[in-house]
């Protein structure tokens, strides 16, 4: 009776493992789950590294194009501290202003 059922509990025990192969352990198979877990899940997941990346890139492409208008804006300061031609030109397009004993005609065609 005694071996009838070690003989039926070998059994269920086979038929259990199976379909699973004899290489894999049940340490490794944790120790896989765990690491998945932590590549897909968590706060430093692989799936937030490529968000936090994306991000980034979209900052730099930013920064870049804020850089450029600050030199751009820069170039006209320096422009307008050096060449009196062009800040004569603006302050008149822009200001209305005029020099002494000059007249103006301001007209609304395009």
């Amino acid at each position: 009776m005694a071996q009838d059922k070690k003989h039926n509990k070998q059994k269920r025990q086979f038929a259990l493992t199976r379909w699973i192969p004899d290489w894999i352990n049940i340490k490794w198979v944790i120790v896989i789950l765990v690491f998945l877990i932590m590549i897909f899940f968590g706060r430093n997941s692989y799936l937030n590294i490529l968000e936090y990346q994306k991000t980034i890139d979209e900052l730099k492409v930013e920064i870049d194009k804020y850089n450029d208008t600050t030199q751009m804006y820069r170039q006209k300061a320096h422009s307008l501290a050096t060449d009196r031609e062009t800040l004569e030109r603006i302050a008149r397009e822009q200001y209305g202003m005029k020099r002494e004993k000059e007249d103006v005609f301001i007209t609304d065609i395009p």
